[in-house]
């Protein structure tokens, strides 16, 4: 199953390794086992300090096992074959078992090492979802920090009793102790404020661990945030980043191929790529973590999540935007049970059933035509008389006898019955007629809101709230700075975006050099 140049990439990945891991397998039959059995007899292949025991340890499932080290169960387990996009999640968990360092920023490992409870997460994902990984990896890390948590991975594909009897229809999808904790589009930022919100005796305590003042801090890790880091890093200043996520709305693109010089990449790869070259500088990297307020002065305070404050010289905010919501009855309530803003990772729960996309701008036909491949129908619908997206896109959905477009439709609200989505009611604009179309799904397409809630009374703001900037990325405020999806910038580009971070990032070093 795992080819000789992913083997031969294993072996280097695992000579550093200084404990031995136990990859401890349940005992049973299930049609899938044989297949689990010889991948993960192929991995332990790689390393004398890999090896794979068949135990009866009352696991989920034939299908499940967990990581053993020392002869103890670290909390880690897999039910299902973690391959495709989260066969990183099983190797960082073997590496991070056997010393390789976590990833995560001090601070926040100290919140969660502070954690008291016995806490059992289960993560139900897709092996076709790329946003999964970071939330199964994220929560290993904690199991790794704190021995009362603990973090499974489950593959909905193969355990379809209980994608049933818990009414999940999107991933990933994250239970605690046997109760829904989150679901939907969310990511490890949200674990922590939910975390926070349940435990608020984890945040504060550590103000040994307070960074000196900055010269520049950077609130976004797109490509904004990111060009913004380096170029102020390379001018030699003290810079910190302060980021739900690196990569940003970046990581939920599936194909790019508009980044000039580079042909063809995806958001994943892009990330990765953008993680590495910001690692090559000395930037402190505060992941997973949200601003809640910002003090104004000659230097500011930045207010974190974790109940840090960083005092900083200069600041450039590059917090990007994220997916404009309906807004209409049925939405928020419906959430990951037939409401989905990603394509990507939603729609393998579609199979074979007929689904709606909101909007006919590039995302919105993008969305119809990566459906298409998945479920029995895609039904369009745009506000407007006529489509937005480029005329390439409107031709191949056009062409696409899965695809059905109505245009001039206004959506009213999205019904549901026995906790699923059954319909969209809309509105004929032409003839004023209300209409129901039947349906599994809903994915709203229907573009980006800028992320600039935490700015209100802080700088100027237009009325859709996009930061206001001048040429040099300057706000109303002094020593603010702004710049990518987030501003009044046109356009909102990924290769403008890293211009414009640069931008701002060129005048707050100006800033700070006629401010000293």
């Amino acid at each position: 199953m795992l080819s000789n140049d992913i083997l031969n990439a294993l072996k280097s990945y695992t000579e550093n390794m200084t404990n031995s891991v136990a990859l401890v397998l349940q005992t049973g039959e299930h049609e899938k086992r044989q297949e689990l059995v010889e991948f993960l007899t192929s991995l332990c292949s790689v390393s004398d300090n890999l090896t794979l025991i068949e135990r009866d340890d009352n696991q989920r499932s034939p299908i499940s096992f967990y990581l053993e080290v020392e002869g103890k169960n670290n909390g880690i387990s897999f039910s299902g074959i973690p391959s495709g996009h989260e066969f990183n999640s099983l190797i960082l968990a073997i590496l991070q078992s056997s010393g390789t360092a976590l990833k995560l920023d001090k601070t926040l490992s100290n919140m969660v090492q502070k954690i008291k409870d016995d806490l059992h997460f289960e993560v139900f994902i897709s092996l076709s979802c790329h946003n999964c990984p970071d939330v199964v990896q994220s929560l290993n890390q904690f199991a790794l920090l704190n021995e009362t948590i603990n973090a499974e991975m489950i593959d909905g594909g193969l355990f379809p009793e209980i994608i049933e009897q818990r009414n999940i229809q999107g991933v990933p999808s994250v239970y605690l102790n046997g109760k829904l904790f989150a679901n939907g589009k969310i990511d490890t930022a949200q674990l922590v404020d939910k975390l926070i919100q349940r435990y608020p005796y984890i945040v504060g305590g550590d103000e040994s661990e307070a960074l000196p003042i900055q010269d520049v801090t950077v609130i976004g890790g797109g490509p904004a945030g990111v060009s913004a880091a380096i170029y102020a890093a390379r001018k030699g200043l003290n810079v910190t980043m302060i980021a739900d996520r690196i990569g940003g709305q970046v990581k939920d693109t599936v194909g790019i191929e508009n980044l000039i010089s580079v042909p063809k990449t995806t958001g994943t790869e892009l990330t990765g790529n953008l993680l590495a070259h910001l690692n090559d500088y000395e930037v402190t990297i505060k992941e997973f973590l949200r601003v809640d307020k910002i003090e104004k002065g000659k230097t500011k305070k930045v207010h974190l999540s974790s109940g840090e404050v960083i005092e900083t010289k200069s600041l450039i905010v590059a917090t990007g935007a994220k997916w404009r919501e309906l807004g209409v009855p049925g939405e928020k309530e419906n959430i990951g049970s037939g409401v989905a803003y990603c394509p990507h990772c939603d729609g393998p729960f579609f199979k074979g059933k007929d689904v709606a996309v909101i909007g006919g701008g590039n995302s919105g036909i993008e969305a119809a035509l990566d459906l298409a491949g998945m479920v029995n129908h895609v039904t369009v619908f745009e506000f407007l008389p006529e489509l937005k997206a480029d005329k390439v896109l409107v031709k191949k959905a056009e062409a696409n006898s899965k695809i059905t477009i109505i245009k001039h439709a206004a959506t009213k609200q999205i019904i549901a019955e026995n906790g699923k989505v059954v319909a969209l009611e809309y509105e004929d604009r032409t003839s004023g007629e209300v209409k129901q179309q039947s349906l599994a799904g809903v994915f709203v397409q229907i573009g980006l809101v800028p992320n600039s809630a935490f700015l209100n009374d802080v700088v100027e703001l237009s009325k859709f709230g996009e930061v206001i900037i001048d040429q040099k990325c300057a706000t109303s405020e002094p020593g603010i700075f702004a710049a990518g999806d987030v501003t009044t910038v046109p356009y909102k580009q990924i290769v403008i975006a890293m211009g414009e971070g640069s931008k701002a990032s060129l005048s707050a070093f100006d800033y700070l050099i006629r401010e000293s």
